[in-house]
Parts: structure tokens; sequence; C-alpha cells
């Protein structure tokens, strides 16, 4: 699926394709909340490095966290006019890119199911979605992005 996004002034456009473009993984981590989480977590998507395609990367700036064991591979990159958080890109991953669901401009599937991830480090207020089926974890989840679209046989429009 033919993902684009943008940032919130306009100053950088990008667009990807996506084979797990679901919006279902919600991240309540510290860094995913700080960095773009407004209801407690953020939404990353998974997309093809090497489809990515960007318009104004003059105005990208990347931040990468400080963790307990030091800095974090992942860039988050994110436009340095208007603050909007952008994608995720891992140079260990190399061929993955993660767009931030928050970002996409094109309209995006309705996941059946949500998975909540990272709840250790949730904020009190932060509600956490459980419906039928929904899945919960203190850390990571049992599946990746692409398994997770896999087990629900997700196919592009």
């Amino acid at each position: 699926m033919k993902l684009e996004g943008s940032c919130h002034c306009g100053a950088v456009r990008f667009r990807c394709q996506s084979s797990s473009p679901v919006p279902y993984q919600r991240c309540y981590c510290t860094i995913c909340r700080k960095q773009q989480g407004g209801g407690g977590y953020a939404i990353n998507l998974g997309a093809d490095a090497n489809s990515m395609v960007v318009e104004g990367d003059e105005n990208i700036t990347v931040y990468r966290a400080t963790m307990e064991h030091g800095t974090s591979s992942g860039e988050r990159n994110f436009c340095s006019r208007c603050g909007c958080a952008l994608w995720l890109f891992d140079p260990s991953w190399p061929d993955l890119i993660h767009p931030f669901a928050s970002a996409i401009d094109t309209d995006l599937p309705e996941p059946p199911t949500i998975t909540s991830l990272m709840l250790n480090y949730k904020a009190n207020w932060a509600e956490v979605h459980d419906g039928p089926g929904d899945r919960h974890f203190d850390e990571y989840p049992d599946e990746s992005l692409a398994e997770w679209h896999e087990r629900h046989e997700w196919k592009a429009p």
C-alpha cells in the first residue's frame, strides 16, 4: 500500500510502500509517548525503507534517544520547523522504516484488534484499549508488525 505523509506545516512530505500499514500497535514507552503520543502512546507503521521518497529533507532533524544503556540507534525524524514527528529509522534494520501513523495523510485500514505494548512505562492517566481480541504486553509483543499482518491475512487494497 502506498503511504503518503507530511508534517503539520507542509515543509516535509514523504511517500513509501508498506505491507504493514494497519495502525493496530500502540507503544506506551516513554520515548514514543513523549515524542508523539498525545493519547499516551504512539502508533508506528512498517514500510520498505528503499521505497522512501522525501521532499523537503533539508527541514528534517533527527533525534536519537538517550537510554539507560546508552544512545538509541533509532533515528526519530521530525520537521525542524513545526516539530512534527514523521518516522523512525534504525540502521540495525536498514530495509525497514517506521512512519508514525499520526503523520500519514493516506486513509489507513481500521484495525480489527489493538496491541498495546510497553505498558510498564505507561503514564497513569493513559487509557488502554481493551476490546475483544486485544492483546497487552508489559514490554515488547511476541510478534512483529509483519507477523501480525500475516496472522490477520491483511492484503493491500
